[in-house]
């Protein structure tokens, strides 16, 4: 005999819940789909009739029908699915990691997914799924220094405190130099692109000299002021001082951040600096280059314009490297500092703590 279809009747709050999480952007398609499902036979209509509606086969909407009738909103949800029992145990996955953490194999400086596996007895995707869940990656290595610098905490203070909260009627300026930078000139001509074979260059190349690029990156725009010079000494830092000087308006204050290179101190640029009160000098502490923030611009130049040019001599280079600093300046992107002082010092807190013997 015909089984009599189950009547659907919503309260207020019900009918309200269902079509919220019919129209939410959040709910899954499925959830959505049996939704509407009910609703349409809290309207009255029959199975085929919400089925030919919502372009569904009669039984599921029956299906859903008698399980909202039983169980509700809370009938909606999908069921749990059985599914193959657990191979891999808690103890395994502690086993890798620690082996990962704490030792090294034989005959090798760090782990690999294969002699892991190898180790404990594991598969190799096995291993790699655990590595990739705790974010282990033996294979990578990075670098870092840590500055000797007595006044490393009163120097980050005033640099970052020009970067966070710059002074008014003034202007910051981050200057450094880009030295022995090589007009290189390939043996033969370099293969352009084609398709399924990346351009091709021969592994040997012809020097045509060396430049110096001096450049001040503006804080608050992105601009940058470049001048290249042929030799890197403090004659030199002296012209390029005299070019911004030239530059920069009059009415304004110059807040230079520089490193501590020999040339910037000189007898001769101090008595410059004597000469233009309106010049205020404020130097990184040793090995913090990455406090500077046109390093990050010199970067950007490597790897857009000098790694991969070619130049036949320094002629070459430099006007490339001036055309691309006009280029850089008719859209100037700004670098924006947001660690503040204490967070950096927590940041190497954190670096100390994990030495072996930390030294004050």
């Amino acid at each position: 005999m015909r089984q009599s279809t189950v009547e659907v009747v919503l309260t207020d709050d019900e009918r309200e819940t269902l079509l919220r999480w019919s129209r939410r952007a959040t709910s899954s398609q499925a959830l959505a789909l049996r939704c509407r499902i009910v609703l349409a036979c809290a309207d009255g209509l029959s199975n085929t009739q919400v089925g030919a509606n919502l372009g569904i086969h009669p039984t599921t909407v029956a299906t859903w029908r008698k399980r909202f009738a039983a169980n509700r909103l809370e009938g909606l949800a999908d069921e749990k699915r059985p599914g193959p029992a657990r191979t891999v145990t808690d103890e395994q996955v502690e086993d890798v990691i620690v082996r990962t953490l704490e030792t090294t194999p034989k005959g090798a400086t760090h782990w690999s997914t294969r002699e892991m596996a190898k180790q404990s007895g594991l598969s190799q995707s096995t291993v790699s799924r655990i590595w990739r869940t705790f974010g282990l990656k033996p294979h990578q290595v990075d670098t870092f220094k840590l500055s000797k610098d007595p006044q490393f905490v009163e120097k980050v203070r005033d640099v970052v405190g020009l970067y966070l909260d710059p002074p008014e009627r003034a202007i910051v300026l981050c200057v450094d130099e880009k030295s022995q930078i090589q007009a290189l000139d390939r043996s033969a001509p370099v293969l352009p692109m084609m398709p399924g074979m990346p351009e091709r260059r021969t592994h040997d190349y012809l020097r045509g000299g060396v430049t110096t690029l001096f450049a001040a990156l503006n804080t608050a725009t992105g601009e940058v002021i470049g001048s290249p010079h042929r030799r890197h000494r403090a004659t030199e830092f002296k012209k390029f001082l005299t070019k911004l000087d030239k530059e920069v308006p009059a009415e304004l204050d110059v807040h230079l951040i520089c490193d501590n290179y020999a040339t910037h101190k000189t007898p001769a640029i101090r008595k410059w600096l004597l000469a233009h009160p309106r010049f205020h000098m404020h130097f990184t502490p040793t090995s913090s280059s990455w406090l500077n923030q046109v390093e990050r611009w010199f970067g950007l130049l490597t790897d857009k314009q000098i790694r991969r040019g070619v130049h036949k001599n320094v002629q070459a280079l430099e006007k490339d490297i001036r055309d691309w600093i006009a280029h850089w300046n008719e859209d100037p992107k700004l670098f924006s500092w947001t660690k503040s002082a204490d967070e950096i010092f927590e940041r190497l807190a954190g670096y100390l703590n994990r030495l072996p013997n930390p030294k004050p």
